[in-house]
């Protein structure tokens, strides 16, 4: 997939043409693909489990090239030995151009685990994966001479998938090979964060063509209004500081947000040109963003539990009777009667791993960002700790503090019915 990149960026056939090893390996990719190479992993991967063909087609173009002087034969049963012919050709023809350019590849999507392959086996894949890239980047990539442009693969992955693949020096590969994207702000400083900068410049660029906008105007415009129960006064309106307390401090989430306030002001036929603090409190649209965020880990959930995990973790809030804020003796309580009720079941002997002691289902509820906990300074003020934002390089899985006080995340209670006391018959 580089190598075709490489390729439609640098100019194609009329800058190749006096990289004979590169330009052989190119035909041979276009005469396997029968010209119609699609950059998809599916594709790639179809190349290589066609060992003995492709390796085939790499011989026959370089010896139509002058890099070959005999013919090589392959065969299907030393598929080893055909992939190691295919990497050498590979490595050689990346290594003969000079690039003008940069050239990333991103693999993403990898967090997605398919039902049908079990975990276990799944985890060995992406472990397989990350250890290719790690390869590539440090063996290969550095050892390319004379070259303006460089190359490098980045695995996108979540910090707790990488946390669990067990990688050698792992602390090593997070610090000085990975990139931690960490939005994180606070309420004082929000307007000079890259949250609010991606909001904002993503409303200009809705705008007509042509007009030029100052720094936070168009976030202003639709937004004019205050956060209520703010302790910092703002020279401009805080209504972002709004979004930054539903969030989990992703782009996504402020744009998620940003889509369904707007979907929500046009249902209800208000031709209305900006919003205010009544929108956001509206209760459709906050219960909507609410699935949204249990959605999220609903799919964070699925690379490692079943659905009948998932049911099992969400029966448990019924038994906080409605507290957003509680004690770890309440929760104790509520994980005890959660517990009673597996046991009655027909499925109770398959109790998921994250239930297995209440300070494991704790930890796990915080690794979420479903709760977090608080703290008491010695000036009496109230210190915060979620594990988004406690996140490191050097912490990757921040702990959960026991014998603290606990608080279910703004925006997923509408989802997890918590926030109001319901009477149990």
């Amino acid at each position: 997939m580089l190598a075709e990149q490489v390729y439609e960026k640098e100019g194609g056939n009329g800058l190749f043409k006096k990289f004979t090893k590169f330009q052989a390996l190119h035909e041979a990719i276009q005469e396997y693909y029968v010209h119609a190479f699609s950059p998809e992993i599916k594709y790639a991967l179809q190349f290589i489990r066609e060992s003995k063909l492709v390796a085939e087609l790499l011989s026959k173009h370089a010896k139509a090239s002058g890099e070959l002087k005999d013919s090589v034969a392959f065969s299907e049963s030393r598929f080893q030995t055909n992939l190691l012919y295919i990497q050498k050709n590979f490595e050689s023809a990346l290594s003969s151009i000079k690039l003008e350019k940069n050239h990333i590849l991103f693999i993403d999507g990898i967090d997605i685990r398919p039902s049908s392959i079990p975990y276990d086996d799944y985890l060995e894949c992406i472990k397989g994966l990350a250890n290719a890239v790690w390869e590539i980047n440090n063996d290969f990539f550095p050892s390319i001479r004379d070259s303006k442009g460089r190359m490098r693969a980045v695995l996108l992955i979540r910090p707790d998938i990488f946390a669990s693949l067990g990688l050698q020096n792992q602390n090593t590969k997070i610090r000085d090979n990975s990139v931690l994207l960490n939005w994180s702000t606070t309420y004082r400083d929000h307007r000079h964060s890259d949250l609010f900068k991606m909001s904002d410049l993503l409303l200009q660029q809705q705008q007509q063509k042509g007009q030029e906008f100052i720094y936070g105007e168009c976030w202003d415009h639709y937004f004019p209004f205050d956060t209520p129960s703010l302790n910092v006064q703002f020279e401009k309106s805080s209504s972002f500081v709004n979004f930054l307390r539903y969030a989990l401090y992703r782009p996504r989430d402020i744009v998620t947000m940003l889509s369904m306030i707007q979907e929500r002001t046009i249902s209800k036929n208000n031709n209305q040109e900006v919003f205010s603090q009544n929108d956001f409190d509206d209760g459709v649209f906050k219960r909507n963003y609410s699935d949204y965020l249990l959605g999220e880990v609903k799919d964070q959930l699925a690379f490692y539990y079943s659905d009948y995990d998932y049911e099992n973790f969400l029966k448990f809030f019924e038994f906080l009777n409605g507290k957003n804020t509680f004690s770890y003796e309440v929760y104790l309580k509520a994980f005890e009667a959660h517990s009673q009720f597996i046991l009655s079941t027909a499925t109770a002997s398959a109790r998921p791993r994250f239930m297995s002691t209440p300070e494991d289902f704790l930890q796990f509820l915080y690794d979420l960002n479903i709760v977090c906990y608080q703290e008491r300074l010695e000036s009496g003020k109230k210190h915060i700790h979620w594990c988004f934002k406690d996140r490191t390089y050097s912490n990757l899985s921040p702990k959960v503090k026991l014998h603290e006080t606990y608080e279910i995340f703004y925006g997923m209670s509408k989802a997890l019915n918590t926030g109001s006391k319901f009477i149990r018959g």
